[in-house]
């Protein structure tokens, strides 16, 4: 039997591309930024789904899509629209990167999504990752993709581990890299974000389902139980990004500054409340007005 750390041997490693690609193509989810999609909209969803579902990223993007279709429309708008329109899909900083983003695209590519890898890392709010996403799913470019899915179905096949490490490790991405199909790599990494978020999900995969169960590492070690450190659910209830959250949501449901009064009912703990304000204020993500208001920036 292979150990974890024996490469795949090429004939498996030319069967699990054919039966993930093939797998891809019949079971895939008809979502809007797939199928023909604009390097604007693939951009515009690769921000708005990190560290958010699927099913809550659907409506706000097909509303923000709808708004903005392009760069030079959303680079108009006020970063207060864009925190608005940003609705409650959580780290709304997000929405100030997107729209730094189109202005930059609207002032150095004329609008144009850039096709350089280096250019797509230059834009505000766009790392690694999210630049060789955009440069695989918008253009065809062969890089690495491992988002959290991918990382775990990797791991299975390749590493015979239930769940990777809680970062990304230079033998992880060696190993991701050598994995990469001469042709199609970018249909691969949706192919392998797909199959992780669909059959190989971290809480109950779907090992019948699997087209690849039989090269399967983690299954064929008997599933081994993860080993590394407990891997924790991020909180929510009580913390500081909650607080936040119920600060932007008022400030969203009215057109005019609110006066500190109204904003001191959203949450109890006024230390608490204070620090989130504060902060909020900080990240660009509210302005004071006078007579202790405030409201989204302009």
């Amino acid at each position: 039997m292979s150990s974890p750390a024996d490469p795949v041997p090429a004939a498996d490693l030319a069967r699990l591309h054919v039966a993930v690609l093939a797998w891809f193509d019949d079971e895939a989810r008809n979502l809007p930024w797939r199928g023909g999609a604009s390097p604007w909209a693939i951009m515009v969803s690769e921000f708005m789904l990190q560290q958010t579902p699927v099913q809550r990223v659907l409506p706000i993007y097909a509303a923000w899509m709808e708004r903005w279709p392009t760069p030079a429309a959303l680079a108009t708008a006020t970063t207060g629209e864009a925190v608005r329109a940003w609705s409650r899909l959580g780290y709304p900083r997000r929405a100030l990167r997107l729209h730094a983003a189109a202005v930059a695209i609207v002032d150095q590519h004329d609008g144009d999504v850039p096709t350089a890898l280096e250019d797509l890392l230059a834009l505000p709010g766009v790392g690694a990752y999210t630049a060789a996403a955009i440069s695989s799913f918008a253009f065809g470019g062969r890089h690495v993709v491992l988002d959290t899915n991918v990382r775990r179905v990797l791991g299975r096949i390749v590493r015979g581990e239930q769940f990777p490490a809680p970062s990304v490790t230079r033998t992880e991405r060696d190993q991701a890299a050598d994995l990469l199909p001469a042709q199609d790599a970018h249909r691969w990494a949706a192919a392998t974000m797909e199959l992780g978020a669909l059959v190989c999900t971290a809480r109950s995969p779907r090992c019948g389902d699997c087209p690849v169960a039989d090269l399967c590492r983690w299954r064929a070690a008997g599933y081994p139980a993860h080993s590394g450190p407990a891997r924790r659910g991020q909180t929510w209830e009580g913390t500081d990004r909650q607080c936040r959250g119920r600060l932007l949501a008022a400030l969203r449901a009215s057109s005019d500054p609110v006066p500190r009064a109204a904003l001191d009912l959203v949450w109890p703990d006024a230390i608490q409340r204070e620090r989130a304000l504060d902060g909020l204020i900080a990240d660009g993500l509210v302005e004071a007005h006078p007579a202790e208001c405030f409201a989204l920036p302009g």
